[in-house]
C-alpha cells in the first residue's frame, strides 16, 4: 500500500506475541500432511466456565476469546459470488469455503463486521461428493473481535476437509473501507457510480465472511454479477460471461494463486482503459473513468518498463498472466497493492502533460514502482503478521529507489531519496516513536504500523544495510528470500537469514561451497566476522526505536566517537533527558567516512557506547556518513563544524553533492534539538549561493522558509522580516534566473518551482508581477491558455489573492478533468487570508460532493499551514472531531494527517496543551507532532 495525500505529496499501512506459523499441507494419497509451527490442543469445545468466554449479540456465550483466530481450521479455497446492486447501493453474495480441520473442534471462527449472515450450512467432503445438502449452522456473532462462530452439530473430524456455504448481504460502505462505493463526474455533467474494494489490512471482512489474517493463505475462485453497461475486474482474467435472464451478466474469473485476503479485489465500474504487453507476454492494462483515457499513457509505459525490471532483477516472474491499475476516484491511500488488479489514487495514476508538473511524474512513476514491487514482496511473500508490515512497506519504498533509477535515470530519484529518509528522521527523533517491528493485535493498532517508520525507515535501513553488503550480495540475498518463502509468510528473522547467506544454487560449486562473492568474503566478514551476523546488527535496528546521534570529535590524528540516542524535544538539560538516554539503546551502525586528504570512504562498524579511530595522516576535516546512505545524525564536536563551514565557504565542490546535503540537513536537525546554536546552521547556508546542485539547494531553503514560516505565524514581525531580506539578498540571484517554463532536468524543474514558490510566499514583486499576468491571461482565455505546469500551482495561488480570482478558481476545480490540477487549484485555494473562504472549503470538504472527502485531510493540512488558517483549521477539528470520527477510522491514515496537519506549527506550551484532550484517544506515536513542537519552540538560540 502507498499511501498519499491530495495536495501533498507525502508517503503515507508488532511483535513478540504469538507468531502462528504457517501450515505446509500435502495431500499424500488419501491422508492429508498438516505441519504446524505450533502445537495446539487435541480439541477444541466449549469451555465448563461460562465466564471465560465472551457474550454474543444473541445473549449465548460465544467460544472464542481471542482476537486472533484459532488454527484449528484452515481454509485452502474460496468460491466466491458477489452481485452488487449500483441503484440500490448494496450487494448479495454468498461464498463456499474449502477448510481442512487439523484438530477435533465444535465451531468454527470467521472474521465478519457488518454483514448479514442469512444462512450457513455444512458439508463433509463425503457430503459434497456424493451431493448431500449441507447441514444447517447456528451463526454466533461477537463485533467487538469483528468474528462470527460457527456451531456445528458434531465434533469435526481431524486431518479432514469440510465445506463451508454462506449466503450474506450488506449495503455498499459510504467510506473507503471493504465493499464500498465511488462516484465521478463526467464531463457533461452527470454523476456516475462505481463498486470497488480496499481491504488491507483488516477490511476483507467487510466484503465476506473470511479467515481475515496474512497466515490464512488460499485460492479465491470469484463470479461477479453486473449489468450489462458495466465491466468487472477481479485479481484474474476472466474466463467466461454468462448471460442471465433480464439482461443481466455474470462473469467468472480464473482461480487466483494462493494468497492473504487482504490482497482480493474486485470492482464493477463503466471504466475504460489502454492495454500493452511485456517482453513476457503479461496483459498490462490502465483503468480510468471514459473522460480521463487520454491521461493513462504514461502510466501504461511507466508499468510495462517497471514490471519487466522486476522480473530481471528479482530472477522471477511475475506469476499471473495480467495485471491491471485502475484510477480510483474515491480512494483513501496512495495506491493499493492486490495482485493482479491494483488500486490507485487518480493522482497516483494519471499524468495529464497539460497539468501535471516534474514533481508530479516523479510521484507517479515511484507509486508505480512501489505497488509493483509489492507484487513480489507483500504478495508473493507476506509477513506473518503485521508486527513486521515493514516487511512489505519498507522494501516495496526501497524498491522505488532501485526501479525508478534503473529505469527512469533521467528522473534522479537516487537524489531525491535522501527526502525519505530526512522525513523519518523527523518522527523517529521523538521519544513518541516506536520501533521498526512491535506488537500490534487490534485493527486500529494495525492501521497504525502503516506510517513513516514501516514505510521510509524501513527502506532506509534496508539502503543502509545494502550499501554496507554491497549490491550483489543483497540483491543475491532478497532474490534467495523471495525464492524460498514464495506463496509463503515470513517474519525478520528470515529476510537476515537470507542476507547473511545469499549463496543461489548457481553459485555453489561440486565441492559444495559458494564462491560467487570473494570480495565480500574478503571485505565484509572482517566486520561482520565468521558467520556474518547480519541479524545481530539489523535488529537493533528494527527491535528499538529511536535514531541514533554519532558524536565525533578530532584530536590530531585521532577521532573520538560516542553514539547516544538522537532525541527532538528533550534536551540535554532537561531532567529525563538522561533516563531516556540510559535505557537500552544501543546501536551496530555501519559507519563511513571520508577526510579532507584522501577521497577514499573507509568503513567501521561502532558497536559500543565509545570507539576510538586512528586517520594514517593529519587532515583538516572529516565528514561521516558518506552520501547519507546511513541512518543516523553526525554532531562534529569542537572545530569540526567550522571547519565543514570553512571548506564549504572555500570550494564546497570538494565535498560530494549528497555529503552537502547530508550536512545542511544534520546541522538543522542539531539546531531543533538544543545541540547547535542557529547562527551556527545560517552560517553553514551561507555558501549556497553559490551552490549548483539543485537538491543542496532545496534543503537549505526549506530549513530557511520554514523558520520564516514560523515567525510569520507567530506574527514575530522583526525576525520574520530579518528572514525575508536575508533570503531575498542571498538568493535573488538564482531566483531571477529562473525561466516560467518546464526546460530542464526533473531537478532543475523542481527547484524553479521551489524558488519561484518562496520568491511569491515572500512578496517578490517581479514574481507576484508575472504570475498575475500568467492568471490574467489564463482567466481571459477562460481557462483554456496553457500555462507551464511547473509554475501553475504558483500562478494559480497569486490568483486566488482575489476575490474574482478565487470564486473563478472554484468553479474550475469543479469543472476540470485532471486530477493533478484540481491539486493545485485546491492548495491555491487553501492560501486565502480570508477565513470565510477557508471556511466554505471545509464545509465542501465535509460535504464530500464539490471537494472529495478523501482530500478533506490533506485541505485542513494546507489551511494549517498559513497564519490566518492555523488557528481556524484547529477550532474546526475540536469543535467537529465527532463527526471526523464518523468520516474516518480512529485508526486511520486520514485521522493521522488532520491531527498531525493542524498541530504540526503549535510552538508553544500553551498551544500544546489545548491539544491534550486528544492524548486518550490518540496513541503515542501520533503525538510525536505534539512533540516535535517543542524542538521548535523559540530558545534564545533562534533569536
Amino acid at each position: 500500500m502507498f499511501h498519499s495525500s491530495a495536495m501533498v505529496n507525502s508517503h503515507r499501512k508488532p511483535m513478540f506475541n504469538i507468531h502462528r506459523g504457517f501450515y505446509c499441507l500435502a495431500a499424500i494419497l488419501p491422508q492429508i500432511c498438516i505441519c504446524s509451527q505450533f502445537s495446539v490442543p487435541s480439541s477444541y469445545h466449549f469451555t465448563e466456565d461460562p465466564g471465560a468466554f465472551p457474550v454474543a449479540t444473541n445473549g449465548e456465550r460465544f467460544p472464542w476469546q481471542e482476537l486472533r483466530l484459532p488454527s484449528v481450521v484452515i481454509p485452502l479455497h474460496y468460491d466466491l459470488f458477489v452481485h452488487p446492486n449500483l441503484t440500490s447501493l448494496d450487494f448479495v453474495a454468498s461464498e463456499k469455503i474449502e477448510v481442512l480441520v487439523s484438530n477435533a473442534t465444535q465451531f468454527i471462527i470467521l472474521h465478519s463486521k457488518d454483514l448479514e449472515i442469512t444462512n450457513a450450512t455444512l458439508q463433509s467432503e463425503e457430503d459434497s461428493r456424493y451431493m448431500e445438502p449441507g447441514k444447517e449452522l447456528k451463526v454466533l456473532s461477537y463485533p467487538a473481535h469483528e468474528q462470527i462462530a460457527l456451531l456445528v452439530p458434531e465434533k469435526l473430524t481431524p486431518h479432514l476437509k469440510y465445506y463451508v456455504a454462506i449466503d450474506f448481504q450488506a449495503k455498499l460502505g459510504d467510506g473507503f473501507e471493504g465493499f464500498y462505493k465511488s462516484t465521478y463526474r463526467t464531463l457533461g455533467g452527470e454523476t456516475r457510480i462505481l463498486a470497488v474494494t480496499d481491504f488491507e489490512p483488516t477490511q476483507a471482512r467487510m466484503a465476506f465472511p473470511c479467515f481475515d489474517e496474512p497466515l490464512f493463505k488460499a485460492n479465491f475462485s470469484i463470479k461477479i454479477r453486473r449489468e450489462s453497461r458495466h465491466i468487472a475486474l477481479s485479481n484474474m482474467p476472466k474466463v467466461k460471461t454468462i448471460e442471465l435472464e433480464g439482461g443481466l451478466l455474470e462473469d467468472h474469473f480464473e482461480t487466483t494463486v494462493k494468497m492473504s485476503t487482504y490482497l482480493v479485489a474486485y470492482i464493477v465500474c463503466d471504466f475504460h482503459s489502454v492495454s500493452g504487453f511485456t517482453s513476457s507476454g503479461v496483459k498490462v492494462s490502465i483503468y480510468a473513468s471514459p473522460d480521463k483515457r487520454n491521461q493513462t499513457h504514461y502510466a501504461l509505459q511507466a508499468s510495462l518498463k517497471l514490471l519487466e525490471f522486476y522480473e530481471k532483477y528479482f530472477d522471477i516472474y511475475y506469476p499471473l498472466s495480467k495485471l491491471d491499475l485502475i484510477a480510483i476516484p474515491d480512494f483513501a491511500p496512495g495506491a493499493m497493492e492486490n495482485w493482479g488488479l491494483i488500486t490507485y489514487r487518480e493522482t497516483s495514476l494519471l499524468f495529464d502533460p497539460k497539468t501535471s508538473s516534474a514533481s508530479d511524474k516523479l510521484w507517479v512513476t515511484r507509486v508505480i514502482a512501489h505497488e509493483l514491487a509489492h507484487q513480489w514482496f507483500g504478495n508473493l511473500v507476506t509477513m506473518e503478521w503485521w508486527n513486521d508490515i515493514w516487511l512489505n512497506e519498507g522494501f516495496a519504498k526501497y524498491m522505488e529507489l532501485i526501479a525508478v533509477n534503473a529505469t527512469y535515470p533521467e528522473l534522479q530519484f537516487d537524489d531525491y531519496f535522501l527526502n525519505v529518509c530526512f522525513e523519518v528522521i523527523t518522527k523517529d527523533s521523538l521519544n513518541s516513536s516506536r520501533p521498526i517491528s512491535k506488537p500490534a493485535e487490534t485493527p486500529t493498532q494495525i492501521q497504525e504500523m502503516f506510517d513513516e517508520v514501516s514505510y521510509n525507515k524501513g527502506a532506509c535501513i534496508l539502503n543502509m544495510l545494502k550499501d554496507f553488503l554491497g549490491e550483489e550480495k543483497f540483491q543475491k540475498g532478497i532474490i534467495q528470500y523471495l525464492k524460498k518463502f514464495s506463496y509463503r509468510n515470513a517474519k525478520n528473522d528470515d529476510l537476515w537469514s537470507s542476507l547473511s547467506n545469499s549463496c543461489l544454487e548457481s553459485d555453489f560449486t561440486s565441492g559444495g561451497v559458494c564462491h560467487s562473492d570473494p570480495k565480500m568474503t574478503s571485505n565484509m566478514l572482517a566486520f561482520l566476522g565468521e558467520n556474518a551476523e547480519v541479524k545481530e546488527m539489523m535488529t537493533t535496528w528494527t527491535l528499538q526505536k529511536g535514531i541514533p546521534l554519532l558524536v565525533v570529535k578530532q584530536d590530531g590524528c585521532s577521532l573520538r566517537l560516542q553514539q547516544e540516542r538522537f532525541l527532538q524535544g528533550v534536551f540535554q538539560e532537561d531532567p529525563e533527558w538522561r533516563a531516556l538516554q540510559e535505557r537500552w539503546y544501543l546501536w551496530h551502525i555501519p559507519l563511513t567516512y571520508s577526510t579532507s586528504s584522501s577521497n577514499v570512504i573507509h568503513r567501521h562498524i561502532l558497536k559500543s557506547k565509545t570507539d576510538t579511530l586512528d586517520l594514517p595522516e593529519k587532515t583538516s576535516w572529516v565528514k561521516f556518513n558518506v552520501d547519507s546512505n546511513g541512518y543516523y545524525i553526525v554532531h562534529y564536536e569542537g572545530h569540526g563544524w567550522d571547519q565543514l563551514i570553512t571548506q564549504l565557504n572555500q570550494n564546497h565542490t570538494l565535498l560530494r553533492p549528497k555529503d552537502r546535503v547530508g550536512l545542511i540537513h544534520d546541522v538543522f536537525q542539531l539546531v531543533g534539538a538544543g545541540r547547535l546554536t542557529l547562527d551556527k546552521a545560517l552560517d553553514m547556508t551561507y555558501y549556497l549561493q553559490h551552490e549548483t546542485s539543485s537538491p543542496a539547494l532545496l534543503e537549505g531553503l526549506s530549513y530557511l522558509e520554514l523558520f520564516y514560516h514560523m515567525m510569520d505565524r507567530r506574527n514575530i514581525s522583526d525576525i520574520s522580516e530579518n528572514l525575508k531580506r536575508y533570503l531575498l539578498q542571498y538568493f535573488k540571484p538564482v531566483i531571477d534566473r529562473q525561466s516560467w517554463s518546464d526546460e530542464g532536468s526533473v531537478w532543475d524543474r523542481m527547484l524553479r518551482s521551489a524558488l519561484l514558490k518562496l520568491a511569491c510566499d515572500l512578496n517578490h514583486a517581479p514574481c507576484i508581477q508575472k504570475a498575475a499576468e500568467l492568471f490574467s491571461q489564463w482567466m481571459e482565455s477562460s481557462g483554456k491558455l496553457n500555462i507551464p505546469t511547473d509554475v501553475l500551482k504558483i500562478v494559480y495561488s497569486v490568483g486566488a489573492q482575489t476575490t474574482a480570482g478565487w470564486n473563478y478558481l472554484l468553479e474550475q476545480y469543479e469543472l476540470s478533468m485532471s486530477s493533478a490540477e484540481q491539486n493545485k487549484i485546491l492548495y491555491a485555494l487553501s492560501t486565502s487570508k480570508h477565513q470565510e473562504k477557508l471556511l466554505k472549503l471545509i464545509e465542501l470538504g465535509m460535504e464530500g460532493k464539490v471537494i472529495k472527502t478523501q482530500n478533506l485531510a490533506a485541505l485542513l493540512h494546507a489551511i494549517a499551514r498559513r497564519p490566518k488558517g492555523q488557528q481556524l483549521a484547529w477550532d474546526f477539528v475540536r469543535e467537529n472531531w465527532t463527526h471526523l470520527l464518523k468520516k474516518f477510522d480512529l485508526g486511520s491514515y486520514d485521522i493521522r494527517m488532520i491531527i498531525s496537519g493542524t498541530t504540526a506549527h503549535f510552538s508553544s506550551k500553551d498551544k500544546l496543551q489545548e491539544a491534550q484532550w486528544l492524548t486518550p484517544v490518540i496513541p503515542p506515536l501520533w503525538e510525536a507532532k505534539f512533540e516535535i513542537s517543542l524542538a521548535n519552540m523559540v530558545k534564545p538560540c533562534l533569536y
